[in-house]
């Protein structure tokens, strides 16, 4: 069971999973109700992208670091071709269920924007942009399609609140993340916000963070109209998780990378819940 695990973890299977359910988490908040073509279709883009981006990072580092990187090292063959496979699947699946409308030339503009911004940042951005952008583009991502097919008339400033409440979470997400790579991307010389920070200043922030969002969690769900408030204790298990696998004595980093990327697999409850 174990070795199933790690192999979900390696192919971002877990990303894939937390990412569709964070899209059901915008669709809920926007009472949009979203066929499955668009679930599949986000999980197939965010495949592709996670293991393109392991691959890069496996053929600059060769066999000498983690087991993450190894595999895609030993199996990116493979792993090219299945890419190559599902991006062309996903071009023909969104022209074929969403045709060239302006939901899809959005979406293709947004990518464009997104690829953009991010060459910027690796050319001449500084390392905790790195992370920073990833959740951002994260956010983005998995709450566009929902933000798109909603009532103008829904909007709120509440909707703006749980966009940079699940920005902030995506954030601590990476920067633990980092925290646990920083030897092996200090080694690599890989661009992160190890390469800005030390290790004491490093768990400081992510401190920071991770306590200052809980405390603005509570608050939040005390004066939020009754109908969000699911929504902010779904945000609350998610940080609370994140707060005890970080906190957690005697485990590798790469359990606690498991604990948290299935964090963001619980606003599937709302399936059940709301």
């Amino acid at each position: 069971m174990g070795k199933i695990i790690r192999w979900i973890s390696w192919l971002s299977i877990d990303v894939v999973l937390g990412a569709v359910a964070g899209m059901l988490f915008f669709s809920k908040l926007f009472h949009v109700a979203l066929p499955w073509q668009p679930y599949v279709l986000l999980g197939m883009a965010v495949w592709c992208i996670y293991n393109l981006d392991h691959l890069l990072d496996a053929q600059k580092v060769g066999e000498k670091l983690s087991g993450r990187r190894q595999f895609h090292h030993q199996a990116r063959v493979p792993v090219l071709i299945v890419i190559g496979i599902l991006g062309l699947l996903g071009l023909v699946g969104g022209f074929w269920w969403f045709g060239w409308g302006l939901e899809l030339q959005w979406t293709f503009l947004l990518g464009g924007l997104i690829g953009g911004i991010r060459f910027l940042v690796l050319k001449f951005g500084k390392g905790w942009m790195k992370e920073f952008s990833i959740a951002l583009f994260y956010v983005i991502g998995i709450s566009w399609l929902p933000f798109l097919r909603s009532n103008s008339l829904d909007w709120s400033a509440w909707h703006g609140l749980f966009f940079l409440l699940y920005l902030l979470l995506a954030n601590l997400n990476l920067l633990i993340l980092s925290f646990l790579d920083q030897e092996e991307d200090q080694l690599a010389g890989f661009f992160s916000v190890s390469q800005e920070l030390n290790t004491v200043s490093l768990i400081l922030w992510i401190k920071y963070l991770m306590y200052g969002l809980l405390i603005l969690l509570i608050l939040v769900l005390v004066i939020i109209p009754s109908f969000y408030k699911l929504f902010v204790a779904i945000l609350f298990l998610m940080t609370l998780c994140h707060w005890y696998v970080f906190n957690m004595d005697g485990v590798d980093s790469e359990k606690k990378r498991i604990g948290m990327e299935w964090a963001f697999f619980l606003p599937v409850l709302l399936i059940f819940l709301k």
